[in-house]
């Protein structure tokens, strides 16, 4: 947590207007403290804080300046590049003097919030998104600050409308990706980023959540629970701003920088001709890392903006083809796990399955093939079935054929005499 607040506020010789005068305390707050106290300010972002760090030297050193006479206009000034305009305007640069003379009300909402923050400085800031041009002075983490720098961390995006087939979707590449290791990094929004958070939740894959605001005003509000869940699973949520900042329109595209800044790679799975997803697929170009689209059908308005961002990406964005194919595209680890002990009696342990894998598994084998089949023969709720198939088709055993999934590999090859674990119903079992 942040220690803030301890040595005051800056400044001296107490002025009666704003940017004619200094705070009547006199003792300076730490450089940790100053990066919050400054990147809070309303209307500085990355740009005008690495300007403004760049002409004073230091966070403190802005918000002295910030408390000395005539400090809107200088500090306006010091914004300006070379061969660029100001960054910072008269209102905002106010605003960092309104912040110098109270950064008590900034580091309180730190407190309040009960958040970790994390600046430029620290080892623990997260290493993709150094790499990325002017990545986000600060961040305000809730949950575990490991769980943003992980091996591998696939960010999965699209619209808060989906169909029902691409919140399937969502799921079941969330699943894949959390099946080998990999991080899960979303926006907690509606639809396909909710789909996927909570797929990687139910894997017990860490996710990462990046919102749109302050953790004081987390949105959307009906997500809470999910994020409440994503936190207690190992994972954490995210933002650049201050907790005591509500959501905007100018705030989501800066979320969704974010989004592909902490990720190897974006999958977008339906995005309409307006999708703010397709703002992260931008992003992810931008910062060169990978992007893949799934495609729909011609004519679906649901993905209406995926066709148009994969015919004038070109060869920039990748289609998604198929789990398995998308798994090997993404350079992660194959699973190659056979199934060995199917015949043996030990469908749990065979090829490292759970509960709900064996019963599908078992219901494929006795002739179940469409997802509704599956979920009346095993009794699992039809996200569990999903998840299930998408395990399977992970490990070579399961495959989809025109709409219908049936045994392969070495499950279509063992016995037709399954252990009876595999053939039970789910009563009894443990939620999935």
């Amino acid at each position: 947590m942040l220690g803030v607040g301890r040595r005051g506020p800056l400044g001296r010789d107490a002025g009666p207007e704003a940017g004619g005068g200094a705070s009547a305390a006199p003792q300076a707050l730490e450089e940790h403290a100053a990066w919050v106290v400054l990147a809070g300010a309303r209307g500085v972002g990355p740009v005008t804080f690495e300007r403004l760090l760049a002409t004073f030297g230091s966070a403190v050193g802005v918000l002295r300046a910030a408390c000395e006479t005539g400090a809107v206009p200088r500090l306006v000034e010091a914004s300006a590049a070379p061969d660029a305009p100001p960054a910072l305007t008269a209102v905002a640069a106010a605003t960092v003097v309104e912040a110098a003379a109270e950064p008590e009300r900034a580091l309180a909402a730190v407190r309040r919030a009960g958040v970790t923050v994390l600046t430029q400085r620290d080892e623990s800031y997260p290493r993709r998104l150094r790499q990325v041009e002017l990545p986000p002075p600060v961040l305000f983490v809730r949950g575990e600050v490991a769980a943003l720098s992980p091996a591998h961390a696939v960010a999965v995006v699209g619209t808060r409308r989906p169909t029902a087939i691409g919140r399937a979707t969502a799921g079941r590449i969330a699943e894949a990706v959390g099946a080998h290791g990999a991080s899960v990094v979303s926006g907690l929004a509606y639809g396909i980023d909710a789909a996927a958070h909570h797929a990687a939740v139910r894997r017990g894959a860490p996710t990462v959540a990046v919102i749109g605001g302050g953790h004081e005003h987390l949105y959307p509000a009906g997500n809470r629970g999910l994020a409440t869940a994503i936190v207690a699973g190992g994972g954490a949520v995210v933002t650049e701003f201050a907790p005591d900042v509500a959501p905007s329109r100018g705030t989501f595209p800066r979320r969704n920088r974010i989004i592909s800044g902490l990720s190897d790679a974006t999958i977008v799975v339906e995005a309409g001709a307006r999708s703010g997803a397709l703002t992260t697929a931008a992003w992810a170009l931008e910062q060169g890392r990978a992007l893949f689209i799934v495609p729909g059908r011609l004519d679906d308005p649901a993905v209406a903006g995926s066709l148009a961002f994969l015919r004038e990406a070109g060869p920039e964005a990748r289609v998604v083809a198929g789990i398995a194919e998308l798994v090997e595209d993404l350079g992660l680890e194959d699973v190659g796990v056979a199934w060995a002990a199917a015949a043996t009696g030990d469908a749990r342990s065979a090829a490292g399955l759970g509960a709900a894998e064996a019963l599908v598994a078992g219901a494929l084998r006795r002739g179940a093939g469409s997802p509704d089949e599956l979920v009346a023969a095993t009794g699992l709720p039809g996200a569990a079935v999903l998840a299930a198939l998408t395990t399977l088709e992970l490990r070579g055993l399961v495959v989809e054929v025109l709409g219908r999934y049936q045994p392969t590999g070495r499950l279509a090859d063992c016995p037709r005499r399954l252990p009876r674990a595999m053939g039970q119903g789910a009563a009894g079992m443990p939620a999935v």
